[in-house]
């Protein structure tokens, strides 16, 4: 299949399909500043409990800004809150523009990851995504020389200056690779997931393709799985949504749509504010104690909390 191939997405649409959520769990903080330990540990069990795999140390968490004990530290966190159960985290080498693909540190972040049981979501760096397309499905191999699994993330520039979108014949030689059992695809547009969708069923049907299109919650519907930075802030109604479109029920819609509101709203420019609009409905709904965020995160207007005041009274969970 190539980019011209036409896609009819009626025709992709998959009824009563077990839909496959991630929850990329929002870190909170303190106004001092310091991570709420207390607060983010009982959202990644609140999501487990939801029947949703907790994400840590994505974009969600602040994963690109934490300092290299913090992620240890957040792994540490996780593992021991979930007591056995599954997670994934990501596995990210912070660098500047130019710099060399430093194998050697992603190979220690997915160690990280692994040794406390979580599958490792590699996430690009200025060091992955400026090396030739052509070497790219090799450097995921080298990445993953010591792990059993990992999750591959492409992602759009309006969330990080290192974000690129591969090819589809990136997407289709990772497809190839046992190890990648999944991938994560934010470029927030439609067509490109429609077309990986429909490489992934003629190729290999078990691959997970994971949404991070929070303005295209629906696609689901067509045969994504997701994770998403939205369902942070109601991984309860996200599982509820899922199970309305596993059963065929007609809720799922009107559900959607609401929660698709949100999205737009959350995640209107800058993008990366979209933390703080968690944190703001996290504590509107009474799971955190502070909607402070990571210090170098950008934040919206204080007007935005009486706007998400308005969904949750929508959504009915005053």
């Amino acid at each position: 299949m190539t980019c011209g191939t036409p896609i009819d997405p009626i025709a992709m649409i998959r009824p009563r399909r077990k839909i496959t959520g991630i929850s990329a769990v929002l870190l909170p903080f303190t106004e001092p500043g310091d991570i709420d330990w207390a607060g983010f540990t009982a959202h990644c069990v609140r999501t487990a409990e939801a029947g949703l795999t907790p994400a840590v140390n994505m974009d969600t968490g602040f994963g690109a800004l934490l300092a290299p004990g913090q992620k240890i530290a957040v792994l540490d966190a996780t593992r021991s809150a979930l007591g056995g159960k599954s997670f994934v985290a990501g596995a990210f080498v912070a660098n500047v523009p130019g710099a060399p693909f430093d194998i050697e540190q992603y190979r220690a972040a997915v160690d990280a990851v692994v040794d406390r049981g979580g599958v490792p979501v590699v996430v690009q760096s200025h060091g992955l995504t400026e090396l030739p397309e052509a070497e790219l499905p090799g450097a995921y191999e080298a990445i993953a020389r010591d792990c059993d699994a990992f999750i591959a993330f492409e992602l759009g520039r309006v969330f990080a200056p290192f974000g690129t979108i591969y090819g589809l014949d990136t997407f289709t030689a990772l497809l190839a690779q046992k190890k990648c059992v999944g991938l994560k695809h934010s470029s927030l547009a439609r067509e490109p997931e429609w077309q990986r969708l429909a490489i992934r069923d003629a190729v290999r049907p078990g691959f997970n393709l994971y949404t991070g299109n929070d303005l295209g919650i629906d696609m689901v519907m067509y045969g994504s799985d997701y994770l998403l930075g939205l369902s942070t802030f109601a991984p309860d109604l996200f599982a509820r949504r899922d199970a309305y479109w596993l059963s065929g029920d007609p809720r799922f819609y009107e559900l959607n749509d609401v929660l698709q509101y949100l999205g737009f709203l959350a995640f209107r420019e800058p993008v990366p504010a979209y933390k703080h609009s968690a944190a703001m409905f996290l504590k509107l709904r009474g799971w955190i104690g502070c909607d402070a965020t990571h210090p170098l995160s950008p934040v919206r207007c204080d007007s935005d909390r009486e706007l998400l005041q308005g969904v949750i009274r929508k959504l009915g969970i005053v």
